[in-house]
């Protein structure tokens, strides 16, 4: 095969040898800002939104199970402190749940029933007043 005549670099010396032109596009601030974003995004691992939807979803999932799991983490290395407010509040509450429970079956419970302990009320009344005189 020839080669072109226009390659020799003595005779074209004194041409003016042709330059590519500039892209209008790329040369822009817009076109820069966006392609320094993307290969900072890449080398941080960020990938651009154009993933599929299923993709995107077992992610957000697996990212909020380990945001899960480490909120559970912290929860289990409370103070000493916190642990044991935790297991008086947890006393109080039960104390609280008993109560109320015990309030409930009274009032559901059948009147013979009331009056009978009502009956035991008055007599123990009237053996402590016996034995305080």
């Amino acid at each position: 095969m020839a080669e072109p005549d226009y390659i020799d670099d003595e005779e074209c010396a004194e041409l003016i040898k042709p330059r590519k032109l500039v892209n209008p596009v790329k040369s822009s601030k817009t076109h820069k800002d966006l392609h320094r974003e993307l290969i900072i995004n890449q080398k941080r691992g960020i990938a651009p939104h154009n993933k599929p939807e299923l993709q995107r979803v077992m992610e957000q999932r697996k990212w909020d199970q380990v945001v899960k799991q480490r909120k559970e983490e912290e929860a289990l290395k409370k103070s000493d402190l916190e642990q044991e407010l935790m297991k008086r509040q947890q006393r109080l509450d039960q104390f609280e749940q008993e109560k109320l429970d015990a309030k409930e079956r009274d009032e559901n419970a059948p009147e013979f029933v009331k009056m009978k302990g009502n009956l035991r009320r008055t007599r123990q009344e009237e053996s402590t007043d016996v034995q305080v005189s």
